[in-house]
């Protein structure tokens, strides 16, 4: 996912694209891919936005050695479920589960490792969580399936009529999820239903699709670092 504004990057991304965003002398998306393609992943789908044509152009002159193809919403930013739906005929391509990674996020979890819990669970998707500060949680039941949203800051819960229940957790997402291929569709006839072609894929796991089963797999071990802050950016280096 690297079609982002980047608005936390200014001034870098008043002329550049987030995903662009050096890492230690290394741009964002190189580090990711190069992530993606040393753990068996084979064929990577990037949508693009903001200065898209420099996204594409690194794409054209870096040869990863693994097929990397672009969804582009140039014309208009489709949010994060809307970009799945419109990259959905991509991502099904062979009836396997899809991979969804910010651009922004670095961690130190093993991806195929995570999409062979996905498999092994039996769910449409798996969500990455922790135990990490943030403002915002995911909530989920003694099954770990998702119950609903939570604004730490200001009480606010999501969907509307839930009720949370002392016996939930509440976890940090991580940006980072697995999609089985009947999740993508019903994404896609999400958008469809609420007439929206920009949608956030949050609004769509808080709807409760018919049929989808939505777990967590919680990784206590996760360390994870947000660089779509420059507060966090500066901190690359301790990370890395």
């Amino acid at each position: 996912m690297a079609a982002g504004l980047g608005t936390r990057l200014k001034p870098w991304t008043d002329t550049h694209p987030k995903a662009l965003v050096p890492v230690e002398g290394v741009p964002a998306l190189e580090r990711l891919i190069i992530k993606l393609r040393d753990e068996g992943f084979d064929f990577i789908v990037v949508n693009v936005h903001h200065f898209a044509d420099q996204i594409k152009d690194f794409l054209r002159d870096h040869d990863f050695g693994v097929r990397v193809v672009v969804s582009d919403e140039s014309d208009v930013l489709l949010d994060t479920g809307g970009a799945l739906a419109k990259a959905a005929p991509l991502l099904c391509r062979d009836n396997e589960p899809v991979l969804v990674h910010n651009v922004d996020i670095l961690s130190n979890e093993p991806l195929a490792e995570l999409v062979g819990i996905h498999r092994t669970m039996g769910n449409d998707i798996t969500l990455l969580t922790s135990r990490r500060d943030s403002s915002r949680k995911l909530r989920f039941d003694t099954n770990g399936s998702l119950r609903g949203w939570h604004n730490v800051a200001t009480d606010e819960y999501r969907p509307v009529g839930y009720s949370p229940s002392d016996s939930e957790s509440e976890e940090a997402f991580s940006g980072i999820y697995v999609l089985s291929p009947k999740a993508l569709e019903s994404i896609d006839l999400f958008g469809v239903v609420m007439k929206q072609v920009k949608f956030p894929v949050m609004a769509y796991l808080l709807s409760r699709p018919t049929g989808i089963t939505i777990r967590h797999h919680f990784n206590p071990s996760l360390r994870l670092l947000d660089i779509g802050k420059p507060e966090a950016l500066a901190r690359a280096s301790e990370f890395l």
